[in-house]
């Protein structure tokens, strides 16, 4: 399985209210995470994530582009809380060790009722 295709997994399994399978199967022992709104450790972004997806149902994640260079990987999506929220941009950076992700990075811009920009943000 590539890193690609693990970081896919693993988001869309979190998305979905999967993030005990996520991070079993795709995280290291090791992990961390840079998420200012939490503590930097597994369990708590686990947890997190179990809670929006909870709080959330009808969440839609849609992956835009994903982008590979050694140990690292960028998820560009889109996340919608229900299907009448524009939803945010996000982007997901990836560092692995082996197989298995060992720091995540995430970064979100609303998006925008109306935007100046004509090209859209995907």
């Amino acid at each position: 399985m590539t890193k690609k295709s693990i970081a896919r997994n693993f988001l869309k399994l979190a998305a979905t209210g999967h993030s005990h399978e996520a991070f079993r199967l795709y995280v290291s022992k090791d992990f961390k995470h840079h998420n200012a709104y939490f503590k930097g450790d597994a369990d708590t972004l686990m947890l997190a994530m179990e809670e929006s997806a909870r709080t959330n149902p009808n969440k839609i994640f849609k992956i835009h582009h994903i982008l590979s260079d050694g140990d690292m990987v960028a998820v560009h999506s889109h996340v919608q809380q229900n299907s009448t929220d524009s939803g945010v941009a996000v982007v997901h950076i990836f560092r692995f060790e082996s197989d298995k992700i060992i720091e995540l990075w995430d970064l979100g811009q609303p998006i925008p009722k109306k935007s100046i920009n004509e090209n859209g943000m995907f």
